[in-house]
């Protein structure tokens, strides 16, 4: 199963504060181990909400709102895309993380649709235009 592991921003990563060597080391070598094992898939930090911007949709209309946002506990400072046999794995690789921020924080996991979450509604022919979509996103990677 593919999870996302979401590390919820605090009022530091929000302010812009960066992470110490140690914490930068200490990730790194988390990182390594998650990659070494195959679990991790893709992995970034995210600037704060104040760099961000957000676009609203209601029928035909879009409005752009410009960050910063509010709810400091609705915001996401880092992910990771991993693939792990269960969500038991998954808490227990976050569990050995070490600690993202200076402060006491919160990680999320949450599982990806996978194409047969769907059932019916996903077509052989939306299938397909998944798989070539996704050979086109192994490709460019290939290549980068």
């Amino acid at each position: 199963m593919r999870v996302m592991v979401i590390v919820k921003a605090t009022k530091e990563s929000e302010a812009g504060e960066m992470p110490s060597t140690e914490l930068l080391a200490a990730m790194g070598q988390y990182n390594e181990e998650l990659v070494k094992v195959g679990v991790m898939q893709a992995g970034e930090g995210l600037h704060p909400s104040s760099r961000g911007k957000r676009v609203r949709f209601s029928g035909a209309l879009r409005t752009v709102i410009d960050g910063p946002f509010a709810e400091t506990k609705e915001l996401i400072a880092g992910f990771w895309l991993w693939q792990v046999a269960s969500m038991d794995e998954a808490v227990d690789w976050v569990k050995r993380c070490p600690n993202p921020m200076m402060s006491d924080s919160d990680i999320e996991i949450r599982p990806v649709f996978e194409a047969e979450d769907f059932g019916e509604a996903f077509t052989p022919e939306l299938r397909e235009q998944e798989d070539r979509l996704r050979a086109q996103l192994q490709d460019s990677s290939a290549a980068s």
